[in-house]
């Protein structure tokens, strides 16, 4: 579990590379890119960059060479605006959970959008017949003593 340091850490290197990312590298390969989240370990030594980006699975191939090119000039960049003693090591991972986020979506709409059968014979919802009370053969000989 994190800390509030690092999670503090995390947050400023998350907008630190969102900016970084948006003025200052040129690199055409890297696209419209948004970094989700950072993951910072507890020594402070490694954060991962978590991000997602526009495109199919192509662009996001180009993407993620582009950030391991990009690599050293952010964390020579970052290493100038955090007060740390030494940056953290930097490791892009592409954030499959948007994508999982409307692949869910996508279901539960397909879903909804489904007609649905009738479930009972007036068109209603089906409802359970209750269970028969246990006749006193299946409760036993002595079941009538203990329900007073």
């Amino acid at each position: 579990m994190q800390g509030s340091r690092p999670a503090r850490i995390g947050e400023e290197i998350r907008q630190e590379l969102a900016d970084l990312l948006f003025r200052d590298v040129r690199d055409p390969g890297i696209g419209f890119v948004t970094v989700t989240h950072v993951k910072v370990s507890a020594d402070l030594q490694v954060a991962r960059a978590y991000y997602t980006t526009l495109g199919d699975d192509a662009q996001r191939r180009t993407t993620a060479k582009a950030l391991e090119r990009a690599k050293p000039f952010l964390r020579q960049r970052l290493a100038a605006h955090l007060r740390l003693r030494r940056a953290p090591e930097l490791a892009f991972q592409y954030d499959e959970s948007i994508a999982r986020e409307e692949r869910i979506e996508t279901l539960l709409q397909e879903i909804q959008a489904a007609p649905k059968a009738p479930a009972g014979d007036d068109g209603g919802p089906a409802t359970p017949k209750p269970a028969d009370p246990p006749s006193a053969v299946e409760r036993g000989p002595d079941a009538g003593a203990r329900d007073e």
